[in-house]
């Protein structure tokens, strides 16, 4: 599986570079997520830019990670730009379960705009 990461104090970037997101790649990603988590990542970024194809074992992936930053953080998923994709998330309806941007620059954004609030009122 190729990916890359760009941590950040606040947040992590996690762009994953496939163009298919299946039963092959899922268990990995799943893993990765867990990893991530487990290192004290406080918020998560998807970046899904270049992805072209996700089956049900690909959405049980996105739906780990967001599990796993339920609770203590933020899991955003960012740059869908394959409408196959988009349209196979609507379907599943994970959009509305799901936080989805249109850039990853709003997702950091969006990050950084609730960590400045938290605490406060």
């Amino acid at each position: 599986m190729k990916f890359s990461l760009d941590k950040e104090d606040q947040y992590c970037v996690f762009n994953l570079e496939e163009k298919n997101l299946n039963s092959v790649i899922a268990p990995k990603l799943k893993s990765e997520f867990i990893f991530l988590r487990n290192e004290g990542v406080p918020n998560l970024i998807l970046d899904l830019h270049g992805l072209e194809y996700v089956d049900s074992s690909g959405l049980s992936s996105i739906l780990t990670a967001n599990r796993l930053w339920k609770d203590d953080g933020q899991f955003i998923v960012a740059a869908i730009s394959d409408e196959n994709v988009h349209r196979i998330i609507k379907i599943s309806r994970l959009d509305t379960i799901l936080d989805i941007v249109d850039t990853v620059e709003e997702a950091k954004q969006k990050i950084l705009d609730h960590s400045s609030t938290d605490g406060e009122g």
